[in-house]
């Protein structure tokens, strides 16, 4: 009445033959078991195989903290004091936003110490610097043209400059090459992060130079900034202060064909007074170029650039990971809640106290707000329990860079379930990672890793500008032992 297929009949006879060959229940369930309690945390890799694994030497060490309940729930050399790096970034975003707010914006003023008639600056005119960290050529062109468009078409007295709004310092960190971008001076008016563009053609046996402020659209030549080519092999690059102009010498064996890479500029007023001019001059507005102002100038405002809003510059600083821009942003912050600081140590020792204080970061000793300086201290310990703190205001992580996980091979694995915000620091010999981590099932925590080997740091003079020998590697293999110790609290703490 059914009909019966082949496929039906020979299931019928194989069940038939199992059943009468044993017709007790199976050894081994058809079912997966659950997994016993703990075996994610027996399965996780061993701490201190994977330090030894690392071969850093020196000194590694971490702390991850539970965002919700504020517990540490591993540590590791924890409470010892190393460099942070540019980690110390992440606590001048919070120093910052906390002293000026999330919206504050630097603001660059043209005055007319005299004021205006018919169209004259009856006094002089005054490019004054409110210690805007990203103020570049496409600024002061618009600068000048909004001169214009205020009517303005003669000066009587001269241009002047005034960047007291913050200190000046020669030079970011002594112990840094004189050369390197990174390096910059400091001051109240800074222009293209205290840059100037060096580029250089081989033309026959010989080569051109030019020094130049460019941006995407202007690249006006600059005279306070100038370089000769030496024929010589070493040192590649030298610099001597010439008072009106910062004087630099290069290779000829360094040139190659032709390159360009950015140089630091130690006369920044003078740098951006020059670039000003040039402007001003294409509007048909002709300008003397007179001394630096040494006190806050007094008149009236004819024109103005505001900054993007600090959050937004904050983000640029800890994606590109910006010194100058730390240093403006950080000595702002403390002349905001103290007053003028006289000098970037001192602003950065008021960092520290405020830290101490508001972030319970005992034993914080900053020495600047950038992180490039290596005599800073800082516990990871300090660093994550901070981070865990200001979690729930919500203001730092949206701005913190997304790091990436790896595969073995060295790429970017865009599927990894570990999601991780953090700022990178690094030195020679010295890499930390701090911020937040979220686990495959959604348990977010704080972390700091800082890693540190003092004895093959000292080992080089870090004046010299070379590479010493080993470091390549060592970070490299220090940023694995990072991305391993992430994936194990992943796998010991999500359950």
């Amino acid at each position: 009445m059914f009909g019966f297929t082949r496929r039906l009949f020979l299931g019928g006879v194989f069940a038939g033959m199992a059943m009468s060959a044993d017709a007790k229940a199976p050894d081994v369930s058809l079912r997966p078991k659950k997994r016993p309690v703990g075996f994610s945390r027996r399965s996780a890799p061993d701490v201190g195989n994977l330090i030894a694994s690392a071969q850093l030497g020196g000194n590694v060490t971490y702390c991850v903290v539970d965002v919700g309940s504020g517990e540490t729930l591993e540590s590791h050399g924890g409470s010892t004091a190393l460099p942070p790096a540019s980690v110390t970034k992440a606590v001048t975003a919070l120093y910052a936003l906390q002293a000026l707010g999330p919206g504050y914006r630097f603001e660059t003023r043209l005055w007319a110490t005299r004021g205006v008639s018919n169209g004259i600056v009856q006094g002089d005119l005054v490019l004054a610097g409110g210690g805007d960290p990203t103020l570049d050529t496409n600024a002061l062109a618009t600068l000048a043209s909004k001169l214009k468009q205020a009517g303005i078409r003669e000066v009587r007295g001269k241009l002047r400059v005034w960047g007291g709004a913050l200190p000046f310092e020669r030079i970011l960190d002594d112990n840094q090459p004189e050369h390197v971008s990174y390096n910059p001076a400091i001051s109240g008016l800074s222009l293209n992060f205290n840059r100037v563009h060096f580029e250089w053609k081989r033309v026959g046996g010989d080569y051109t130079v030019a020094m130049d402020a460019r941006s995407n659209k202007y690249r006006p030549d600059v005279r306070v900034a100038r370089i000769s080519v030496a024929p010589r092999s070493q040192p590649v690059y030298t610099y001597t202060d010439k008072g009106d102009h910062d004087s630099w010498t290069v290779a000829r064996d360094a040139l190659g064909n032709g390159g360009a890479r950015w140089l630091p500029v130690r006369k920044p007023d003078a740098y951006a007074a020059e670039v000003f001019a040039t402007f001003a001059r294409a509007q048909g507005i002709q300008l003397k170029i007179g001394s630096p102002l040494a006190s806050a100038p007094s008149g009236e405002v004819v024109a103005s650039h505001a900054s993007q809003a600090l959050t937004k510059i904050l983000q640029g600083m800890l994606k590109f990971s910006n010194n100058l821009t730390a240093e403006l942003v950080g000595m702002t912050a403390t002349a905001r809640l103290q007053g003028q600081p006289r000098t970037l140590s001192q602003s950065a020792r008021a960092m520290s106290a405020w830290a101490s204080e508001n972030l319970g970061m005992t034993g914080a000793k900053l020495v600047d707000h950038s992180g490039l300086n290596e005599t800073s201290r800082l516990t990871a310990e300090a660093m994550a329990q901070a981070l865990a703190r200001v979690y729930g205001r919500g203001d730092l992580k949206p701005i913190l860079k997304d790091f990436p996980m790896r595969h073995k091979n060295g790429k970017v694995n865009g599927g990894h379930p570990v999601k991780v915000a953090a700022k990178t620091g690094t030195l020679y010999f010295v890499s930390s990672l701090a911020g937040y981590m979220s686990t495959r099932r959604g348990k977010d925590m704080a972390f700091a890793i800082f890693t540190a080997n003092s004895g093959l740091r000292a080992s080089y003079d870090p004046t010299s500008g070379q590479r010493p020998q080993g470091s390549r590697g060592w970070n490299r293999r220090s940023k694995v032992l990072q991305q391993q110790l992430i994936e194990r609290w992943d796998r010991y703490y999500s359950g």
